[in-house]
């Protein structure tokens, strides 16, 4: 199931919305149900018999109506009770892996009008969703709590990594060895980390109101991330710009985990080359280094780069020469030269960490 899909299913079907508190009445009821989300045309073509309610949707309602037979047809937005007791014909000829009749229609319909079909087994005490050809049995929270946060730990885990990578390519950085392979390790990290943390908002979206606690901690795991990895991609591509580097974050976040993990196709791909060597130097542009500095606009950062061309250029460069860079004037030309010198002392201390 794409993430995309999981997390429009389980916005109206995970623990906290009405619609859940319906479903999981009826479950424990042990009634069975089929529910239907969408009163769209292809929907009401299939429908016959029942009963039409258009009624506001609530919880104990659909408890009740779930006691009669037929399928259950909500609105789109699933505030409405559209129909009730109705009967479901989708075209028998359309696959279906399920053996039992409320299953197999539930399926047959979510293929044949690509709307949200839900099914609560009467006699297994489980609740089946159906989308299109998604098909997903909602899982205990105790289950899904306790993977959410085995994802967590490893997404902090990588967090680890990453920045440690990031401390060592800033101490390459200022002593001007930086290869290929080090830019590279930091780009993994980072996907690996970006990865673990989209595992952990499908489990979040799952949990619904339950994973408001996992929510706020893989926000801060994640936070600033982005922009680091950016300002690396910005530092070492060719071209340099921002958008070229955004376009290839977001492209190798698209990659197979095994193309992730080849440091030579990465490496093609960061110095948008058909034949690298890992072992290549490379030289940082800055951007990373000056965006540590406080209160240093991005547009400024782009007018120091784009002024002096490389980080080291503007480690050399005096006072006097960074006052003449736009945006600048003589207080940030000093905070540059400070703020520099602060940070390259702040990651010789960590590496002696």
């Amino acid at each position: 199931m794409s993430s995309e899909r999981m997390r429009k299913i389980f916005s109206m079907v995970a623990p906290g919305t009405p619609l859940r508190e319906g479903l999981d009445n009826i479950l424990r009821a042990r009634t069975g149900g089929l529910v239907v989300v969408g009163d769209v045309p292809e929907v009401l073509a299939i429908a016959s018999g029942g009963f039409k309610l258009n009624a506001d949707f609530s919880p104990a309602a659909l408890y009740e109506l779930a006691k009669m037979d037929g399928a259950i047809i909500l609105s789109s937005t699933a505030d409405r009770i559209v129909w009730a007791n109705a009967t479901l014909s989708p075209d028998p000829d359309i696959p279906s892996r399920e053996t039992g009749l409320r299953h197999s229609t539930a399926e047959r319909v979510a293929k044949m009008t690509g709307q949200l079909v839900i099914a609560i087994s009467q006699r297994r005490s489980v609740i089946t969703v159906y989308m299109g050809h998604t098909r997903y049995v909602l899982r205990d929270i105790g289950v899904v709590l306790a993977k959410a946060n085995q994802a967590l730990q490893t997404m902090a885990n990588y967090k680890e990594v990453f920045s440690r990578a990031l401390t060592n390519l800033s101490a390459l950085e200022f002593i001007e060895e930086v290869t290929v392979a080090d830019v590279v390790r930091v780009i993994q990290r980072y996907e690996l980390m970006r990865r673990a943390w989209e595992e952990v908002t499908d489990y979040i979206a799952e949990l619904g109101s339950e994973g408001r606690l996992i929510k706020v901690q893989s926000d801060e795991i994640i936070g600033g991330t982005w922009e680091d990895a950016l300002f690396v991609m910005m530092d070492y591509l060719p071209s340099g710009g921002q958008e070229e580097a955004e376009k290839l974050l977001r492209s190798i976040g698209e990659w197979p985990v095994d193309e992730v993990l080849d440091a030579s196709t990465l490496g093609r791909a960061v110095t948008q080359s058909a034949i690298v060597s890992l072992e290549s130097s490379m030289m940082p542009r800055g951007y990373r280094a000056l965006s540590k500095i406080s209160r240093l606009p991005l547009s400024v950062i782009h007018n120091v780069v784009s002024g002096f061309g490389s980080l080291k250029a503007i480690r050399g460069a005096t006072t006097e020469e960074l006052d003449e860079i736009e945006g600048i004037g003589e207080v940030r030309a000093r905070a540059v030269r400070e703020g520099l010198s602060r940070l390259r002392d702040q990651v010789v201390r960590s590496l002696a960490l």
